[in-house]
């Protein structure tokens, strides 16, 4: 194992056999994997519960060790209006994966060109396994309907050469033609005692305990059940401290307290000033890779913390449902999340004013009035 990486991909189970939990479900996909009719696949659950690693696996024992040697290649599409596309494509010598949603609207070029040429050509290793070539489809369900009606057309014509595993957090959006021709997979989320299992597994292998129980099951608490994420919070609280103390203090993510910063910015003071600061704010997350949909979603949450009427929380989730959903179909992330928090300062603003009382929850940091409020902009 190589010591520079991060504890979550250095212990990460690389065969069904070494799976910590869900027994049941990795005995289910061992009897698949060792039949002779291995059907598509729709593999989906919560973020961090495991699925790319059990697709990983799934792919170890379908073909072995070969499976494990990936290269990461540019492939470039080309529209019909002659527009260049291009994506990054992760393969072995028996499989390809990719995200389609990297190319926005214009996925179904990637799905159809990519799946084609995939289906067309034979397995290279004619030693290997199985006869066919598996297609992982990560983040199914960001796919447009143009590029999922395309995938069920390419599903049916290669289905004898080409199998098809497609990894997503809901099925809600992938249309029902699919499910119907894949077996459905739910990956759930780890309970906190499998979490905290596997984190006293990983702490004995790096031997840096003793990690106390307690501390561990705060850990799984404050991630979410989120077992990546736990690792990482893991990894950090090694860091800030050794040994581990029962009393520790459970490590935020910095971009988790830059939203926090920013919500409280949002209920103290609602100008353009303050939407014009939030945006800056907005666009940094995004430039540093954070998920549009987990800004908003943090967001949200951090605001209805802080809100003491339940009025207005739920005026705020239901604005964070809206924008959710245009997140999905839109294509510039930062008009949708500055929608949001313009609609949120409205809300607010409006509502302040109306019962002149102050409105922040036990989160808050202004203990102003609303008529103080007013008077304050007044001034301004």
């Amino acid at each position: 194992m190589d010591a520079g990486l991060l504890w979550v991909d250095k212990h990460r189970p690389n065969s069904l056999d070494k799976l910590d939990y869900h027994p049941d479900l990795t005995a289910h996909l061992k009897s698949l994997c060792a039949s002779g009719d291995f059907p598509h696949m729709l593999v989906y659950g919560p973020s961090g519960a495991g699925k790319k690693t059990r697709i990983a696996c799934i792919l170890r024992e379908l073909f072995g060790a070969g499976a494990s040697k990936l290269k990461v290649d540019p492939r470039v599409f080309e529209t019909p209006s002659k527009r260049k596309l291009e994506i990054q494509v992760t393969s072995s010598n028996y499989h390809i994966e990719i995200n389609p949603s990297d190319v926005g609207n214009q996925d179904r070029i990637v799905i159809q060109d990519l799946l084609k040429e995939v289906a067309q050509t034979q397995q290279l290793d004619a030693s290997a396994q199985k006869r066919f070539k598996v297609v992982v489809i990560h983040e199914a369900d960001l796919l447009t309907r143009d590029a999922q009606a395309g995938l069920r057309r390419t599903m049916e014509k290669y289905m004898g050469n080409l199998r098809i595993i497609m990894c997503c957090n809901t099925t809600s959006n992938i249309i029902g033609p699919i499910q119907s021709r894949c077996l459905l997979v739910r990956v759930g989320a780890p309970t906190e005692a499998a979490m905290v299992e596997v984190m006293q597994r990983v702490v004995k292998k790096e031997h840096c305990g003793p990690l106390p129980d307690s501390f561990a099951k705060r850990l799984a608490q404050d991630s979410g059940r989120n077992l990546r994420r736990a690792l990482l919070m893991l990894e950090t609280a090694k860091v800030q401290r050794q040994p581990f103390a029962e009393d520790q203090a459970v490590p935020r993510m910095d971009w988790e307290d830059f939203i926090k910063h920013s919500a409280v910015n949002i209920l103290k003071s609602q100008n353009a000033d303050t939407l014009l600061t939030v945006r800056g704010n907005l666009y940094e997350l995004i430039n540093h890779c954070i998920d549009p949909p987990t800004i908003l979603k943090t967001l949200a949450k951090e605001l209805v913390a802080r809100i003491e009427k339940d009025e207005i929380k739920m005026k705020v989730i239901q604005e964070a449902a809206f924008y959710e959903h245009r997140l999905r179909i839109g294509n510039k992330a930062i008009f949708h999340l500055e929608a949001f928090v313009a609609k949120v300062m409205h809300i607010y603003k409006k509502y302040k004013v109306r019962f002149g009382v102050p409105l922040l929850g036990k989160g808050g940091t202004t203990g102003e009035t609303g008529t103080g409020q007013r008077k304050n902009e007044g001034e301004e």
